[in-house]
């Protein structure tokens, strides 16, 4: 195993998202756990399906959406993509800014996003049932402004967890 390593607000800003895992999580998985405030200034946490462009999140969903007029008015948003099966304790951890646009019809980055473990006939059928039923959709770009990387079993933990784990919980 790894030399466990810290991880701390000071490391570079967005830098783990070029992280091997972080990429490999980024590519593989199809879902994200997107938290935003809501109206009643709330926290919300919502699953939902992403498209990474290698520089953006995108997030797409209905224009009336209670997360799309929320994120309109409070774009500060916060995401977590981690592992559906085999390996847990893999995570990447996201901050960033969301910006919305309603564009017409289904964007590329949603059936792509839909697809990830799709085969052909059902990314076909769904794509037909997706444009029958959206006229419009709102995009969702998140730029991300802050990133971690995080693997339990290669040792790569949260500097808080290194030193409680090292007999230093005070730090």
């Amino acid at each position: 195993m790894d030399q466990p390593q810290p991880h701390t607000e000071h490391a570079s800003q967005v830098g783990e998202l070029d992280h091997p895992g972080a990429r490999d999580l980024l590519a593989t998985q199809t879902l994200t756990r997107l938290a935003y405030t809501g109206p009643d200034g709330f926290p919300r946490v919502i699953p939902i399906g992403f498209h990474w462009t290698g520089d953006h999140i995108i997030v797409c969903t209905a224009p009336s959406s209670p997360k799309a007029r929320a994120m309109a008015g409070r774009p500060h948003v916060a995401l977590t993509i981690d592992t559906d099966q085999g390996t847990p304790g893999r995570f990447l951890s996201v901050r960033g800014e969301a910006a919305i646009e309603i564009v017409d019809g289904v964007p590329d980055e949603y059936l792509a996003a839909s697809t990830k473990k799709m085969d052909d006939e059902q990314a076909r059928q769904f794509e037909a049932a997706v444009r029958s039923m959206y006229q419009q959709m709102a995009r969702i770009t998140i730029q991300p402004q802050w990133a971690r990387y995080y693997d339990f079993g290669a040792g790569r933990v949260p500097g808080f967890l290194l030193k409680l784990a090292q007999g230093n919980p005070e730090g």
